[in-house]
């Protein structure tokens, strides 16, 4: 198990001229864009949520996020979504991200999804309740028209239809 001095070298699947365009890219300073942000219009102990993690997450009897194709072409990462239910369990997933390491999350899945943290605040009355369903994206996207334009609706399109009322949106 790494310790917390552990680094993950992000750019090893790519070649030194890659590395260095994509280091430059990560320092540039981003540009503006507003924050859609809303009030969460019900006290926390009354809504419901969920949960959104960028370790692309997938049960074992789904698909598996594509690794391939980012190691062919390290500008691209998969803009796709897993669907996690509430249920899943540190056994039944599989972390399919190249710039973590996926060990910890594939010995406790709490550390890249904590649902058995949510369901402990649920439980103490913290949080009102957990979504049925929970995501995952790979956090890793570079060309991001597909992500923004199809995958984020569709996450949206799912909270809406489960009456989410706050997602968490869970970085690695």
């Amino acid at each position: 198990m790494p310790d917390s001095t552990t680094s993950i070298d992000g750019y090893r699947f790519v070649d030194g001229a890659s590395r260095r365009i994509m280091r430059a890219w990560d320092a540039r300073e981003p540009s503006p864009h507003p924050i859609p942000w809303t009030a969460l219009g019900k006290p926390l102990a009354e809504a419901r949520v969920a949960l959104i993690s960028t370790a692309a997450i997938a049960r074992l009897d789904d698909e598996p996020f594509d690794q391939e194709g980012e190691r062919r072409d390290p500008w691209w990462g998969d803009p796709s979504h897993r669907v996690l239910p509430r249920e899943t369990s540190t056994g039944e997933v599989g972390v399919y991200h190249l710039h973590i390491d996926p060990r910890p999350g594939s010995e406790d899945l709490d550390c890249l999804l904590p649902l058995r943290r949510l369901d402990e605040l649920v439980g103490r009355g913290v949080v009102g309740s957990s979504a049925a369903r929970h995501y995952s994206i790979m956090g890793y996207v570079l060309r991001t028209g597909t992500l923004l334009e199809e995958t984020a609706p569709a996450i949206a399109a799912t909270l809406v239809a489960d009456q989410v009322d706050l997602a968490l949106l869970i970085p690695v």
